[in-house]
């Protein structure tokens, strides 16, 4: 056991090493120093507070699809759709803010419960295709992505468009002051860490940090947990076993779709106060490179949207100060799935060597 943890954290981090030189070849390439190149990149994101407060706002939404993803994944499903429940869970907690004007105590958890229920509801729809007709959740999945934006888009464009904005882009009037959820900079201040107001570090932050330890409770100390395992090994066993695959592959999808729904919150009720039409920006996607870096476990998912939330903020930084653009940082977090997938087979075949040798 401690060979196959010591091989599943190395691993990972053997990615990331070797994406990053690669990204310093490409920076050769492109007439750059690789060395200073990298330097502002992280001397932006973790070398003072607020670039640290950037950078765990922007791993908040990772933290949620990151989860979203792995959670169907030990089902033995690949959830391709986050994105589109990200913007179905997004838009049912604006509606919530938009519409109800109660206390926060008991207007936030409505919103982020009818985030989740209309996020896990998108999940629903490809899980009872599979269990009921057999039908790939891939191709469901991606199918109701663009079902996702296209509903979402109509409604900030025409019943929900907010009355003479200014902003070009559509979006839904202000959230009542209920449903806003507050920056964490007075509390950082009021324990000695001076913080700037503008930094939107929100406490959905710390929302995400109690799923990560619900999905793990979920899935190591729960029946259903172990059911999700079970079936997502083989299903036929699992079912000699008592269990039922087609209940199991339903829940998993509508638990990952309701974790995927959260993914949003960060943005509508942290930061904007809003829905803005296309905010996402492929947070769903990204969340499949988080799993898969973070060994679908909820600590390493942790670590996995640091560091792409390190990766997204010295962007920025390295667009402006220097000649390589931003997009390198894409091309980067590319090759680390290219390389936590190859890594992934050489792990698998070097533990059956290891059961082998132990035999």
């Amino acid at each position: 056991m401690t060979r196959r943890t010591i091989i599943s954290i190395l691993a990972p981090l053997l990615a990331v090493i070797l994406a990053f030189l690669v990204g310093a070849v490409v920076i050769v390439f492109l007439g750059q120093n690789p060395f200073y190149v990298y330097r502002v990149l992280f001397s932006n994101s973790i070398t003072n507070i607020d670039g640290w407060g950037y950078v765990l706002f922007n791993a908040t939404p990772f933290i949620f699809s990151g989860l979203a993803v792995a959670l169907a994944f030990k089902g033995g499903l690949f959830n391709i759709g986050v994105e589109g429940q990200i913007y179905m869970g997004a838009f049912a907690a604006a509606w919530i803010g938009i519409t109800v004007n109660l206390h926060p105590i008991l207007e936030i958890p409505l919103a982020l419960i009818f985030g989740m229920l209309i996020g896990g509801l998108w999940g629903f729809i490809p899980g009872i295709l599979k269990a009921r007709f057999g039908a790939h959740e891939v191709i469901n999945t991606i199918m109701l992505n663009f079902i996702a934006m296209a509903l979402t888009n109509y409604l900030v464009n025409n019943p929900f468009k907010e009355q003479g904005q200014i902003n070009p882009i559509p979006q839904t009037k202000e959230l009542y002051s209920g449903a806003i959820i507050p920056r964490v900079y007075p509390l950082f201040n009021r324990l000695g860490i001076k913080m700037s107001p503008s930094v939107p570090l929100n406490y959905t932050f710390f929302l995400a940090l109690a799923f990560c330890f619900l999905t793990w409770y979920l899935l190591e100390r729960s029946r259903w947990g172990y059911e999700i395992k079970a079936v997502g090994l083989n299903p036929k066993a699992s079912r000699y076993g008592g269990i039922k695959p087609e209940f199991i592959i339903v829940l998993t999808m509508f638990l990952s779709g309701a974790l995927g729904g959260l993914g949003g919150i960060n943005d509508v009720m942290g930061y904007r106060y809003r829905f803005l039409d296309g905010f996402s920006h492929g947070i769903g996607f990204t969340g499949i490179a988080v799993a898969l870096l973070g060994k679908s476990n909820p600590i390493g998912i942790i670590f996995a949207s640091i560091l792409f939330g390190i990766l997204d903020r010295g962007a920025l930084a390295m667009d402006v100060f220097t000649n390589t653009p931003r997009e390198l940082i894409q091309v980067i977090q590319a090759i680390i799935i290219i390389f936590v997938a190859i890594g992934n087979e050489l792990i698998f075949r070097l533990l059956i060597r290891l059961e082998r040798e132990r035999e």
